[in-house]
């Protein structure tokens, strides 16, 4: 198991390294992912989504500090709230600093979530540099809960399908999102 384990980071590092996309397991959804500094691979996100580019994705980070680089002044009160959840939480912060602007929102927000789980968090610290994550689907369709679920068209158009808990049936949900404003105010987007 860890010898996969440890074979999975590898090879989606190589890809994620040369510019490429993965499908891959996160602490929620699949999702379908890229080195979130690399603005030609993000396109590529899109393309595989058929999004329109003006549709923010979530980026994910390893760590609290991980925050600080990609986020100007966020107010110290959402690491306190951050800590507190049980379940994976997305945030939108207001003023994306150091990410391409194909990922910020056009009114300069962007989604970030520590995750928890293990190889998304090896994935991370080992690339040194958040990773994109979308849901493996088009755009539209419905989000899948399992591996088996992402439809053959998305598993074609990725440059690389981890193979780590491609078997795990256990259904998964999107995290929450919740939109925290520099004045200390929180907007519930999804619970």
């Amino acid at each position: 198991m860890k010898q996969l384990f440890d074979q999975e980071v590898e090879r989606a590092l190589q890809v994620l390294r040369n510019g490429g996309t993965i499908l891959y397991p996160t602490d929620t959804v699949w999702g379908i992912g890229c080195d979130a500094a690399n603005e030609f691979a993000i396109r590529k996100v899109f393309e595989i989504k058929k999004r329109e580019d003006s549709k923010s994705m979530i980026v994910l980070v390893a760590d609290e500090r991980d925050i600080l680089q990609y986020v100007a002044a966020p107010d110290p009160g959402v690491f306190d709230f951050i800590q507190e959840q049980t379940r994976p939480t997305t945030i939108i912060f207001e003023n994306a600093i150091g990410l391409p602007s194909n990922l910020v929102a056009q009114d300069g927000s962007i989604a970030i979530r520590i995750v928890r789980d293990e190889f998304c968090r090896h994935l991370i610290k080992r690339l040194h540099k958040p990773l994109v994550s979308t849901s493996a689907n088009i755009s539209g369709e419905p989000t899948p809960q399992t591996f088996s679920q992402i439809t053959e068209i998305v598993r074609q158009q990725v440059d690389y399908v981890v193979q780590w808990r491609k078997d795990d049936v256990t259904p998964s949900l999107p995290s929450q999102i919740i939109k925290w404003n520099n004045d200390g105010t929180k907007t519930i987007i999804r619970a």
